[in-house]
């Protein structure tokens, strides 16, 4: 199988972080990541984070970034990119008040200029879903559907969220092979199989991680991302378990 790395996605580690980033992100070079996702720099620059990074052997391999900091500030967050040496921007949620259908429409004009403007500068614009993108449209088609098809694929890719298209009742294998050419980023996440469906450690729950983790071979996924929005352990013991997981089927993280 094609080495593909494994990062996690540090919202996962939020209350570690704004307490110590530094050894937050010690402890995951330690579990035997590859990088991280960013969501925020607590209080530090990019170049103070890429430094710390550098340090513990691990790579940006994305970061998410609220929809008005991309809509207000782009250029200050393509320039972040660079000094992190990540290759892609994530748009990671939509706020309730910007869900109707006419704030889809924008939405996907806004994520065509944006992403020209990245691919301009050498740097990929993805979209992140959750649950409420595979909600039907007046047309019939989902919102996800909507984003992905009303934008070009060299310049919108996905970060497809398997936990939230599995909660939609939708097949994620499906969703990475449909949009194979535009799949950069897949979230990593279980689910247990009770009726509260909640976030589980990979390997312990109900989601079709078997299928989703041979697509890649199959298509140009750059980067694995393991995420848990919440834990009934500590998020350090629930990142450990999925990591474990994971070199138990991908052997060329074993080496760690």
């Amino acid at each position: 199988m094609r080495k593909i790395p494994v990062a996690v996605q540090m919202f996962t580690l939020r209350e570690e972080s704004a307490k110590d980033f530094a050894g937050t992100l010690k402890k995951v070079a330690e579990l035997g990541f590859d990088g991280v996702e960013l969501a925020g720099y607590h209080g530090l620059s990019p170049m103070e984070i890429k430094e710390l990074l550098d340090q513990l052997g691990l790579k940006t391999a994305a970061c998410h970034v609220p929809l008005d900091q991309l809509e207000n500030n782009l250029a200050q967050v393509i320039e972040d990119q660079k000094i992190l040496g990540s290759k892609y921007i994530v748009c990671p949620y939509l706020m309730p008040d910007r869900r109707s259908e006419s704030d889809y429409i924008a939405l996907i004009s806004f994520l065509e200029h944006a992403g020209e403007i990245c691919r301009q500068e050498g740097i990929s614009l993805c979209y992140h879903n959750h649950d409420f993108e595979l909600e039907r449209l007046s047309d019939g088609k989902m919102a996800l559907e909507a984003i992905f098809d009303g934008t070009s694929p060299n310049l919108v890719k996905a970060e497809l969220d398997i936990y939230w298209l599995t909660k939609a009742g939708q097949k994620p294998a499906e969703w990475i092979e449909r949009y194979q050419n535009r799949t950069p980023l897949i979230h990593l996440k279980d689910m247990t199989t009770d009726e509260e469906q909640f976030f589980a450690e990979l390997g312990t729950g109900g989601v079709d991680l078997e299928a989703v983790l041979q697509m890649g071979e199959q298509v140009d996924i750059q980067w694995w991302v393991v995420e848990q929005d919440a834990s009934r352990r500590t998020p350090f013991e629930s990142i450990e378990m999925s990591i474990n997981y994971l070199k138990t089927r991908l052997p060329h993280l074993i080496d760690k």
